[in-house]
């Protein structure tokens, strides 16, 4: 628990723990949509998903089964009956519980949000895997047991079934991409992680927002010892800093209407918020769901005109979601969890076994080598012709998600060494909560801030 202390006995100034950040531009067109045209087909997505994924997944089947003479069938619908064999495709999941994503932009009411369903799965839907010569459907114990999401390109070994389906007895994927060498840290460095801040019309800077901008900026801890804000040397804030009120629908000759002062007015005090903090370290900002954003993924930074304030600090940086960071040649990759939300929609009920955690939901998008699937079947995203820029080229050294109901810390590891962290970064609003990860050993710890406590 964190509470507001007397700083009046306080004789020492501690330095702030500082951190190399890498180029602005280095990362900026990963997730760019550039200039943008939604006159394009989405299947021209999936196609350079499968290309690009393709020999990735036959690598580490020819490395799982390669031992047991079983051959590759080239196209999913060239399977022969009663004969072991595996094949490589897109899996794509037919639900009725899902919703459909080119319905709910067809409406004449476009400009509502997306629609969110508790989930996807119930145990009647169908499961497919699709190539360019068409589906076939996925059977069979291994498959039911499994956590698979619509759009995740997978190997299946199996065999056919009299009916044309494929029986599946084991499944691999893509892995985990390679990964550079993790720097050395000598001495304690922190990442502070926030996300959800939710700042509204009625109160723009809560209680417990005012404490936590105080413990950031190093005013808010014990006196006789160096404070943990001072070895913080990088913040990110991972979505949704605000909770803005809906726009009026259509239009309307009433003035009152269309005031949108209330909401100038609040994303001024959130500039003015953020900016104390940039004042003190480095600042990245990411876009969340409820933010003045692009409702699709990648979803694009905030435009930096908002953050008068904010930018006039070298270290403040506003970032798309998701996006790559370094600090101190760490390589951060975040989202601020509208992918990982999604994911979660496909796991099926309690009664089929525990559920995954978000932590390794995000784990187990690392070793599918791309971080939303469910884009664009369940998820909405820009629709790219030449390429998919949610598939990995690289393995983060640490992946956080944003927005979720509690803090959480896990690892991703891969066949050929690779050793990711993953965090994932509660609601502030809800929990009153951030996590601070240590670059030094990769150990996250979490800081509370209460207003009962004060």
């Amino acid at each position: 628990m964190l509470a507001a202390c007397d700083f009046s006995a306080m004789e020492q100034v501690f330095a702030r723990a500082t951190a190399v950040s890498d180029d602005p531009s280095k990362y900026s067109k990963v997730f760019s949509t550039g200039r943008r045209s939604y006159v394009r087909q989405f299947n021209e997505l999936y196609y350079a998903r499968l290309n690009e994924l393709k020999p990735h997944v036959l690598t580490h089947a020819a490395r799982r089964w390669g031992g047991k003479n079983i051959a590759h069938t080239l196209k999913v619908l060239n399977v022969e009956a009663d004969e072991t064999t595996y094949i490589v495709g897109t899996v794509f999941i037919d639900s009725s519980k899902k919703p459909s994503t080119l319905d709910q932009v067809e409406k004449e009411h476009w400009i509502s949000d997306p629609e969110i369903s508790d989930g996807y799965r119930s145990g009647s839907e169908s499961v497919f895997l699709e190539d360019e010569s068409g589906r076939i459907r996925l059977v069979g114990d291994v498959v039911d047991r499994s956590l698979l999401v619509s759009g995740i390109v997978a190997a299946m070994l199996g065999k056919e079934t009299p009916d044309g389906s494929f029986e599946v007895a084991d499944m691999c994927f893509a892995g985990m991409p390679p990964q550079t060498a993790r720097p050395g840290v000598a001495e304690d460095k922190y990442v502070a992680f926030v996300s959800g801040l939710s700042a509204t019309v009625e109160c723009p800077v809560t209680l417990e927002m005012q404490l936590l901008a105080e413990y950031l900026c190093g005013t808010l801890g014990a006196a006789s010892q160096p404070p943990l804000a001072a070895q913080i040397a990088q913040v990110v804030v991972a979505g949704n800093v605000l909770s803005l009120p809906p726009p009026p629908l259509g239009h309307t000759e009433d003035a009152r209407a269309n005031d949108r002062s209330a909401v100038a007015a609040l994303v001024a005090a959130v500039d003015s918020y953020l900016a104390d903090i940039a004042a003190a370290a480095p600042l990245a900002l990411m876009p969340g769901a409820q933010d003045p954003a692009d409702a699709s993924l990648p979803q694009q930074a905030i435009h930096p005109s908002m953050f008068a304030q904010c930018r006039q600090y070298s270290g403040f940086r506003s970032l798309s979601n998701p996006a790559f960071l370094e600090v101190d040649g760490h390589v951060l990759l975040g989202s601020s969890g509208q992918n990982i939300d999604d994911i979660a929609r496909y796991v099926r009920s309690p009664s089929a076994g525990p559920a995954d955690s978000p932590c390794e939901l995000a784990a187990k998008s690392l070793q599918w080598r791309h971080i939303a699937p469910s884009a664009p079947d369940t998820l909405w995203c820009y629709p790219f012709s030449d390429r998919d820029p949610f598939i990995l080229a690289q393995s983060p050294h640490v992946y956080f998600v944003g927005g979720q109901d509690l803090p959480g810390s896990g690892e991703a590891l891969g066949s050929d060494g690779q050793h990711t962290a993953v965090v994932t970064v509660p609601n502030f609003a809800r929990s009153h909560c951030i996590v601070l990860l240590n670059l030094r050993n990769m150990e996250c710890t979490t800081a509370r801030f209460s207003a009962t406590d004060i």
